[in-house]
């Protein structure tokens, strides 16, 4: 492959550094070294082409109602959990049943992209995420209960 192609293919696996390419905001002698996939100069040439080909970084102007669920908690699956479901992945559900979890739900203009944004917002403001879910316009999260507060300040940010 030539470094152009290893530079992007490097880039591709990690999406925060094409992020950044798209916002502007990336010192490509830096990001050259960081990649370690060839002559510095040379990555950092084909990172410059590789930014001026990709669209924009857009922030989206999504709507959402954000609600929290205090008292959340894993239930085995069954007919009784699926139908009082906040979030299921798998063979786990989380129910508000009185568990020492919160929720966080999100209506509205979401999706899987909305989660990926709401999801760095979470980690960046350190708080950790137990379990996570978007679909058909509904997002949920899920975190430990003393986060619950941080963690609504974080998705109304990130949406």
């Amino acid at each position: 492959m030539t470094v152009a192609a290893d530079t992007r293919e490097a880039v591709r696996r990690r999406p925060f550094l094409e992020t950044a390419l798209r916002a502007g905001v990336v010192n490509y002698t830096a990001a050259a070294r960081f990649l370690d996939v060839g002559e510095t100069e040379a990555v950092a040439a084909a990172l410059r082409r590789y930014a001026e080909e990709l669209d924009d970084y857009e922030e989206s102007d999504r709507r959402a109602s954000v609600s929290m669920k205090s008292g959340v908690g894993p239930v085995e699956a069954g007919d009784e959990a699926d139908a009082d479901a906040l979030l299921q992945i798998g063979e786990t559900t989380f129910t508000a049943d009185g568990g020492n979890y919160t929720a966080v739900v999100a209506d509205g203009d979401v999706d899987a992209g909305a989660l990926v944004d709401v999801l760095g917002r979470l980690r960046t403001a350190e708080v950790s995420v137990e379990a996570a879910a978007a679909a058909e316009g509904t997002l949920a999260v899920v975190v430990g209960r003393r986060a619950g507060a941080n963690a609504v300040r974080a998705v109304e940010d990130a949406l």
